[in-house]
Formats: structure tokens, sequence, C-alpha cells
């Protein structure tokens, strides 16, 4: 005789393998690392406190006040 195969945990095992491969494939191509996002948005926040930093006039909104 022949092992004895639950198909219902097959089948779900089949699923979860899936969706797993795509989410692989979905990290490669879309995913960045926490560290990646977290450098990049400091660096971003650094640049723009260095440019208001060197701000010579006010905008008009400020004089105005």
């Amino acid at each position: 005789m022949g092992e004895i195969v639950n198909l219902r945990t097959r089948r779900k095992a089949k699923a979860r393998a899936d969706k797993e491969r795509l989410a692989e494939e979905n990290r490669l191509k879309f995913g960045r690392s926490r560290a990646e996002r977290e450098r990049v948005q400091k660096i971003n926040q650094t640049e723009a406190k260095h440019l208001d930093s060197h701000r010579l006039t006010t905008a008009p909104d400020d004089a105005e006040q």
C-alpha cells in the first residue's frame, strides 16, 4: 500500500509556499529594508535643515505677520 496523504494539508502547504514565493518576489521588486528607509529619511531631514539654515530672506508669509 502507498502512503496515506491528507489532501487538505497538502493543498494548504502548497498555497503557503506559493504565497511566500510571491512575497519574496515583491520584496525584491519593491521593498527596501527599514534601515534603508530610515537612512534616506534622516538624510532628507538633514539636507532640509541645512538649506533652511542658509536662507537669506524670509518668506513673504512670514514678513506680513
